[in-house]
């Protein structure tokens, strides 16, 4: 088997490293607001409230039983993370853009599922984004990493299949 360069390790590590110090250190903050009234910042574009989260985004699952909620969310997503990584440790085919996507994504499942290992099956939450009545439900920075990584992901590979080099 053989292990991908050390550029791209690197990469990876760098992204797995920032996108960990910005969670842990934004959760590590997030806990202060536990029990208090949210905090509206920018004229309440954007709103800062504690919240524990026991489904995935969105609050999707957290109504299921505890059993199948572990199953999905704690053993689940550490396979699936355990393959992302395996990919981006020994496929040699990727780009970089795919190596950050994947990267990203491993990152901010990976901080997901340390809280929910750390916090009984909870995730710490804590950003509201929105303008007038529409509001986004409520996210961590995690979650942007998943989705930042999720939608490089799927550009580049579209790009890909039509033939342009990412």
């Amino acid at each position: 088997m053989h292990v991908n360069s050390r550029s791209t390790l690197l990469t990876a590590a760098l992204v797995l490293m920032l996108c960990t110090v910005c969670d842990r250190g934004a959760k590590h903050a997030a806990v202060s607001l536990r029990g208090r009234p949210p905090v509206e910042i920018a004229g309440g574009v954007m709103t800062l409230s504690y919240a524990e989260n026991r489904g995935a985004m969105l609050s999707l699952g957290a109504g299921l039983p505890e059993k199948m909620r572990f199953l999905l969310f704690t053993a689940g997503v550490g396979v699936i993370l355990s393959v992302i990584a395996c990919v981006i440790l020994f496929s040699g085919a990727l780009s970089r853009r795919l190596v950050i996507a994947l990267s990203l994504i491993l990152a901010g499942g990976g901080n997901n599922l340390f809280d929910r290992l750390s916090n009984d099956g909870r995730v710490v939450d804590f950003v509201t984004l929105g303008a007038g009545g529409l509001r986004t439900g409520i996210f961590n920075v995690a979650d942007v990493a998943i989705m930042v990584g999720a939608s490089l992901f799927l550009v580049t590979m579209i790009r890909q299949r039509r033939g342009r080099t990412a």
